[in-house]
């Protein structure tokens, strides 16, 4: 689904990322890790084409279903099958709850959303509503008056409106009171189940490794681990020295 080789990401002189490797497969449900200023967010942003001459400069491979994409246009990858969830959520806050979601709907392209929507698994309004019965009960609420864990559902659905192969979180649950996280991470839950693949960005490595397949920490921008939960979660120094638990 997604597949980066030896990225590099430089805004002005400072190296960011420096020859990371990552890749995505379909179905997939990945962690991205690491403490705050690693890169994790510059990664996704250099996927999502979002790195821009010439504040920023992203060199390497970056292939989305197969298609070099590298510094392509973010609405071209959209286009593509993958949908983000930004940290900040980046709602239209004098839109309605309603308006918020039914500008993004659309069919999904590939096959497998395809396939998707013909076993009745494709998102449509109806859908996330009841995925986010919080929603339902704002329908008419503009983005701004709702709580940052509605604004963070509302994102979330908007995204999956587009019925998405990928789906990027960064910070997932940022910021959220605990009851809100813990819905927030039912959902994640629930579109694992689907097959849409995920890449989940949180500070909360013991609720991420709840869901992951697969996890990656980053370090100063480099790759320090990539390997499945279950590897990682046998290695508590490698937790304790990178994670600070």
């Amino acid at each position: 689904m997604i597949n980066v080789q030896n990225l590099n990401t430089y805004y002005g002189a400072s190296h960011i990322l420096q020859g990371v490797n990552f890749h995505v497969a379909r179905g997939e449900t990945i962690g991205l890790m690491g403490r705050n200023g690693m890169g994790k967010s510059t990664l996704l942003k250099s996927i999502m084409g979002l790195i821009k001459a010439p504040a920023g400069r992203v060199t390497g491979k970056v292939e989305v279903i197969g298609k070099d994409m590298v510094n392509a246009a973010p609405y071209k990858i959209a286009q593509l099958g993958i949908a983000y969830v930004p940290e900040g959520r980046g709602i239209f806050g004098n839109l309605s709850v309603t308006e918020n979601l039914v500008m993004a709907a659309r069919a999904g392209k590939s096959e497998a959303a395809k396939a998707r929507a013909k076993a009745g698994q494709d998102w449509n309004f109806d859908k996330v509503l009841d995925t986010f019965p919080r929603l339902k009960e704002r329908l008419t609420h503009g983005g701004q008056q709702l709580s940052g864990g509605e604004q963070q559902m509302l994102t979330i659905g908007r995204a999956l409106m587009t019925n998405p192969d990928v789906l990027i979180l960064d910070e997932a649950t940022e910021g959220l009171a605990p009851l809100i996280a813990k819905e927030i991470w039912r959902i994640c839950g629930i579109i694992r189940e689907t097959g849409i693949s995920s890449v989940i960005v949180d500070k909360n490595w013991k609720h991420v490794t709840q869901i992951t397949d697969r996890n990656v920490i980053l370090v100063k921008g480099q790759v320090v681990f990539d390997g499945a939960t279950a590897s990682l979660l046998g290695q508590p120094e490698l937790l304790a020295q990178h994670l600070g638990v």
